[in-house]
């Protein structure tokens, strides 16, 4: 009983010391609210009444989506920061911390022009952040690798030590690579180079011949070389070898013209045509009473044929520029190879052929044309060949030497394993020129 008094007499204290708590209980049982009455009411200090209020905080957000849907709201509310704001302003906002979710919500803006909120800005910042290297450029994160070299010191020291030491390639190698590049272009459409001379027996059949087969040899589609010599041309019998050609089934340029409509796909053309690797050919007439009568039309409607099949075309026209197919070879082609030799009436041929070209409307051809300089004969030392090439390279696109060669002057087979490394650098760059003037 003495703890059930002292307790009532500690209520009764406490009820006279907090009138005003009392008063409103008893107002709200009055109204019947009593049972609507959950919590307890916030202990009012003396002070209270003499102190403003502070603002109320906003109401926190349930989600972050919610908190920046309401950031982003009040930043479309207030005029953007222009560009030019002070570059001290900038510096102090980039310093401070980013806010959280609360931070979006209850940030409020300075005085002045109003800031975009830290949260609105780092977003900004992610979408208009550069690409990840990774991603824009991987093989940034790869390091390059040295070419390989071949041959010569620098190819035994890369061979002995398993390529644990790469010089890189030679100068020499650089050139070569740099000609295959050329001759290896991807090309847009069918070109055609027609291959010609004033004079036989200089080196025009060879000429075509070995240039095909680098053509054939670097590109990645094969090329294609016609014989439109009407003296009974052996461009097939010069890429086969006489012996072959004469046990492969007899195929000329007119089998083809008369059965030419109905070849209508590639492997029809094939039964038509003579293959030296990836080099496709097709032969000239060989009967002398019909090897004189191939049309200007009739090697258009070839031409066209071939086009539909061949990016690059070669056409040995055989010698003089007057036969009856003459006019429809420069109509077609793209750029010429002049064949010349190291003689004066050879430069002099060769010379004669450009003024001629371009005095009958194929100045362009005449401008653009490759003159080639064999040196078939193996020519006296009392040749000048530097007067002769001095005398033709100022009329034409470009001047090409090809050294003497028995592969090339015994008048047989040309095939490029049996050639000198100069000869057959001196075709490479002949292919490349030839490209050189398709695009």
């Amino acid at each position: 009983m003495p703890d059930s008094v002292d307790n009532e007499a500690s209520a009764a204290a406490t009820s006279e010391g907090q009138p005003e708590l009392r008063r409103r209980r008893d107002r709200r049982r009055a109204e019947g609210d009593d049972d609507a009455w959950t919590g307890t009411m916030p202990i009012i200090t003396p002070n209270d009444s003499d102190t403003p209020s502070a603002p109320a905080a906003p109401l926190q957000s349930r989600s972050w989506a919610e908190a920046a849907a309401a950031a982003d709201a009040s930043i479309e509310a207030e005029p953007v920061r222009e560009d030019s704001a002070n570059e001290d302003s900038a510096n102090e906002d980039s310093s401070r911390e980013e806010p959280g979710v609360e931070g979006l919500t209850a940030a409020a803006p300075a005085s002045g022009a109003p800031a975009l909120t830290a949260g609105r800005a780092g977003r900004a910042a992610a979408a208009n952040a550069p690409i990840s290297d990774f991603i824009s450029s991987p093989g940034s994160f790869v390091k390059e690798q040295k070419p390989r070299p071949i041959g010569g010191f620098r190819g035994m020291l890369y061979k002995l030590t398993g390529g644990a030491w790469n010089l890189g390639p030679s100068a020499k190698q650089r050139e070569e690579d740099e000609l295959a590049r050329r001759i290896s272009r991807q090309l847009q459409g069918s070109y055609n180079t027609a291959v010609l001379s004033l004079k036989g027996g200089i080196g025009k059949t060879s000429t075509t011949v070995g240039v095909g087969l680098t053509l054939a040899e670097f590109r990645g589609d094969p090329p294609c070389a016609i014989d439109a010599n009407p003296d009974s041309g052996d461009l097939v019998e010069r890429a086969l070898g006489e012996g072959i050609y004469q046990k492969a089934t007899p195929r000329t340029i007119t089998d083809l013209l008369k059965n030419v409509e109905n070849v209508d796909s590639l492997t029809a053309l094939a039964r038509y045509m003579h293959h030296a690797g990836r080099l496709h050919l097709i032969a000239g007439e060989q009967d002398p009473e019909v090897s004189d009568s191939l049309t200007a039309e009739e090697y258009l409607r070839i031409r066209q044929l071939i086009s539909a099949y061949y990016s690059v075309a070669l056409t040995d026209c055989g010698t003089g520029v007057t036969h009856n197919a003459m006019s429809g070879i420069l109509q077609s082609a793209d750029n010429l190879i002049i064949a010349a030799g190291y003689a004066v009436s050879g430069a002099k041929r060769a010379r004669s052929t450009l003024q001629w070209l371009a005095s009958h409307g194929y100045e362009e051809l005449a401008r653009n044309a490759i003159v080639v300089i064999t040196d078939k004969d193996e020519v006296s030392s009392r040749v000048d060949k530097d007067a002769i090439e001095e005398h033709l390279s100022g009329i034409c696109r470009q001047l090409i030497a090809v050294p003497h060669d028995r592969g090339v002057a015994d008048g047989d087979l040309v095939t490029l394993d049996v050639l000198r490394p100069e000869t057959r650098r001196a075709y490479k760059e002949i292919a490349a020129a030839i490209v050189d003037g398709y695009v």
